[in-house]
């Protein structure tokens, strides 16, 4: 499809950024209070879900944890704030195994959700602390493969990702409905495997015993046993009904996890942190092109999308830029509509500041 520019070759128009330094300085404090307060080492660990600008937990952190936890080494305990929709199971997993090995004691204190992947980090703590707001999920992954089925309608082409529990739940259902002898499930199975290509639905079964046997190991921790502990799990990774199900505290406590509840004063000090994680992020704001661009043919804008801090390793944060502009898309011999470019200048972790 041709675009035409609009605006020529003006220099775009720098958008200002998000964050100051006084609220970094006022994270830093905040930290503090907290480090106090749980007699600990503390790190804030905060993906973004502002709607058109979300961020997972990824890979890419790993290095940055080894960083911000040599920074912390010795510790006895560590408490680390959590705010996540989810992401990488694997790269969850490993970051609950790298905490352990820095510290004796490890909690997890829950700034309003840490969800899917978030979750499972909770389970490899000795204890998690939640707030009369904090919310935690189901662990069924969705599987993001390049073979995954496209999303209809989508330019470019976008895949959908594929629910582990969702396929599971396609094959009980037939079951359920009488679908019992051989060549019936393998009609059954014919027909899932033309929608989802054979290949994802292996890595889909995969994922589904691995992410159980990974929750399994990491309840140790909190020294649950037996029965408890497979009913947590079948709760997590089937039985929540969907993976938008949201457990809140009490849930939470119902289930069998070490729950802690936060006092009135320690729930002061977490909502400022809570509100100063929201303005630096922009948390509420969708990001819109159309916004953004207001007047001008073309913005450079500059997006915070997640922080890892700590007092003594100061700040990294996930950082989008890059240069939005109007464009003239071609409607098939009518007049041509306004339509937006988004040219990604970088996309990634960046220390910003020293402690």
């Amino acid at each position: 499809m041709n675009q035409q520019n609009i605006g020529g070759a003006q220099q775009p128009v720098a958008l200002p950024v998000s964050q100051t330094e006084s609220a970094h300085e006022e994270r830093r404090e905040i930290l503090s209070q907290i480090a106090a307060a749980r007699d600990s080492k503390v790190l804030l660990y905060v993906t973004s879900d502002r709607p058109a600008m979300e961020t997972q937990i990824g890979p890419d952190v790993d290095d940055i944890f080894v960083e911000h936890l040599d920074e912390l080494w010795p510790a006895q305990k560590i408490t680390v704030v959590l705010y996540t929709t989810g992401g990488n199971t694997a790269t969850a997993w490993r970051l609950i195994n790298l905490l352990r090995t820095f510290c004796e004691e490890l909690e997890i204190i829950v700034l309003v959700k840490a969800l899917s992947a978030g979750t499972l980090m909770c389970l490899g703590a000795n204890r998690i602390v939640m707030s009369k707001q904090s919310t935690l999920g189901p662990i069924d992954p969705s599987v993001n493969n390049p073979m995954n089925p496209h999303v209809p309608g989508t330019n470019p082409p976008q895949r959908a990702p594929v629910s582990v529990e969702a396929v599971q739940g396609y094959l009980d259902v037939a079951k359920q409905l009488g679908v019992e002898d051989s060549n019936s499930l393998a009609t059954v199975l014919t027909h899932l495997s033309s929608q989802i290509h054979p290949l994802v639905l292996g890595q889909i079964f995969r994922t589904r015993t691995q992410i159980r046997d990974l929750a399994t190991k990491l309840l140790v921790h909190q020294e649950i046993e037996g029965q408890k502990k497979e009913q947590i799990i079948d709760f997590l990774c089937s039985e929540s009904g969907s993976h938008d199900h949201t457990i809140n505290r009490r849930e939470a406590e119902l289930l069998g996890l070490k729950i802690e509840k936060p006092s009135e004063e320690f729930y002061a000090i977490l909502r400022n942190l809570y509100k100063n994680v929201s303005a630096t992020l922009k948390l509420r704001d969708r990001f819109a092109p159309d916004v953004e661009l207001a007047n001008h043919p073309a913005v450079h804008y500059r997006v915070r999308r997640g922080l890892i801090e700590t007092v003594e390793g100061g700040s990294h944060q996930f950082i989008t830029e890059g240069v939005l502009q109007k464009v003239q898309v071609p409607q098939n011999g009518a007049p041509p509509a306004i339509g937006f470019q988004d040219n990604r200048l970088f996309e990634g972790w960046k220390r910003e500041d020293q402690p």
